[in-house]
């Protein structure tokens, strides 16, 4: 029996190595490990130390064996599942549902005497019904331990491949729709996806203001209008602007006539007629003169005119205290509040102007894809109110933070609109494309079912068995899904009806399982 009492003693930490090895600190350890469960408290359910009682703590029992949560008991001691593997020559310990002659619970004195003349006994007893055989489900047609059915669990375990499962009849998977077919191989685009909001493009987005108080005089644009750079779009009449005005024809003015008197006070000089502190004069008074001029037409620049207004000012010597509004670019106006007669104040924005033919997408990227992204990838945006068109970009920029509590950093994609489609404020769906396969295997969204947060896909085996495969996801994309793991090209998946199928498995765990009573 030394399989069993080594699996059984392998339960519990306190226990030493395998009963084969006979040296002294072993024996001290399996002594002290008696006495140990002796001492401490008992299990009051089936009366075994706790530290012992592998019924009541699943940490107890012995990894490598099937366990019947049925009956609450190792598979391979359940003869109300399996009673073709029951020896009725041997005692059989009720209360543990082990043999009598393996109950440690009952008989503590087995760990004791594991090693040597005893072990060697019920290991002749027992190596037949323990090792020697390969347990088999006959409730569902398969072996026991890949049983979905009675061990939905086992899906879960690290490296298992996966688990089957067997319907009533060749026909049920039919009446219960379900569909299978070899999954496509197609080339599939990688990427990052993330939510996004579109926005104009700041580089091309001007609030146009008067920067004086005044009065609106005319407007010459509409809300939604094209313009070009330029393009006049008001007036605006202030007692501001016709001082500054009025202060820079003064300055050009005294300017002309500082200088005529410079000119002539150098002739005088050269004549000797005039002193020479006269000619310093003069000069110096032509030099306040100029630097008037640049003074005044600075301001006239800050209040927005520009050099062709300046000067067709100074050649017709007017001073009408107008000022004209004119686009900064190419673009559109996305918003107006200039009426005219209005009186406005220098914060005042009148117009915004924008160029819709290139936007930006605000996007959000998760903390744990940043390392696949990089400035310069392509991205793909679709819009909800545009279904089955996609618009390309470039990302452009990457924040250097995270925010601290959605864990997103954001990106800017630059998005070409010359049919000016998108509309600034849309929410898109970004995907960033990070690496491409010429060769992905691709199965449909519903191929995919979640058990317990395990993805797993139905390989098909026969008209009425089918397996549950644990499979690894790559790309999802238009309503379709990569396998990176678990699945290869040529194995029929069920693509139809696989909730009919996880139903079916998880069947044990809504109390049905095995039906021996």
């Amino acid at each position: 029996m030394v399989p069993l009492l080594v699996a059984g003693v392998l339960l519990f930490p306190a226990c030493g190595p395998p009963a084969n090895d006979s040296s002294e600190p072993v024996a001290e350890t399996e002594s002290a490990t008696t006495d140990s469960a002796k001492e401490g408290a008992t299990c009051a359910a089936h009366g075994a130390p706790t530290e012992l009682c592998f019924i009541c703590d699943a940490s107890l029992r012995d990894p490598g064996r099937l366990w019947c949560r049925e009956h609450d008991r190792y598979e391979d001691r359940c003869w109300l599942c399996h009673p073709e593997l029951e020896d009725k020559d041997r005692l059989w310990c009720k209360e543990h549902s082990l043999y009598e002659d393996e109950c440690f619970l009952c008989h503590p004195e087995l760990l004791e005497d594991r090693s040597g003349n005893a072990g060697e006994e019920t290991d002749t007893a027992t190596t037949s019904t323990s090792t020697g055989e390969v347990l088999f489900c006959r409730e569902h047609g398969v072996l026991e331990a890949e049983c979905g059915i009675c061990h939905p669990d086992l899906l879960t375990q690290p490296g298992r491949r996966g688990v089957k499962v067997r319907l009533a009849s060749p026909e049920s998977a039919a009446q219960a729709g379900v569909v299978a077919r070899p999954p496509d191989v197609l080339a599939m685009d990688a990427g990052v996806e993330g939510f996004a909001e579109l926005t104009f493009n700041e580089n091309k987005l001007a609030k146009i203001t008067s920067l004086v108080g005044g009065v609106v005089r005319s407007v010459e644009v509409d809300l939604g209008s094209r313009v070009q750079r330029g393009e006049l779009l008001a007036t605006i009449t202030s007692e501001a602007i016709g001082d500054a005005q009025g202060t820079y024809v003064r300055a050009l003015a005294e300017k002309e006539l500082r200088r005529k008197t410079f000119e002539r006070q150098r002739e005088l000089l050269a004549q000797r007629i005039t002193s020479e502190t006269e000619y310093e004069e003069a000069m110096a008074a032509a030099e306040v003169a100029v630097a008037g001029v640049r003074q005044a037409r600075q301001r006239l620049v800050v209040l927005g005119f520009d050099d062709s207004q300046i000067d067709a000012l100074a050649s017709q010597q007017t001073m009408n205290g107008v000022l004209e509004l004119r686009a900064p670019f190419d673009g559109e106006v996305v918003d107006r509040a200039a009426v005219q007669g209005e009186v406005i104040d220098a914060a005042d924005v009148l117009f915004t102007v924008a160029d819709p033919s290139v936007l930006w997408a605000r996007v959000n990227l998760p903390e744990s894809q940043l390392a696949h992204v990089r400035k310069g990838q392509r991205v793909e945006l679709t819009v909800e109110s545009l279904p089955g068109r996609s618009f390309s970009g470039t990302l452009t920029w990457i924040s250097a933070t995270v925010d601290e509590k959605t864990r997103m950093a954001r990106g800017r994609v630059e998005v070409a609109n010359p049919q000016r489609l998108l509309k600034a404020q849309m929410f898109a769906r970004a995907r960033i494309l990070t690496t491409r396969s010429d060769r992905a295997v691709v199965v449909p969204s519903s191929a995919v079912q979640d058990v317990t947060g395990t993805a797993i896909v139905f390989v098909k085996e026969a008209d009425d068995l089918f397996e549950a495969r644990p499979v690894t996801l790559g790309t999802k994309r238009d309503g379709r899904i990569e396998i990176t793991g678990g699945l290869d090209p040529e194995e029929s998946v069920v693509v139809a009806g696989g909730f009919a199928l996880k139903s079916q498995l998880l069947v044990s765990r809504l109390g049905a399982g095995c039906v021996h009573d």
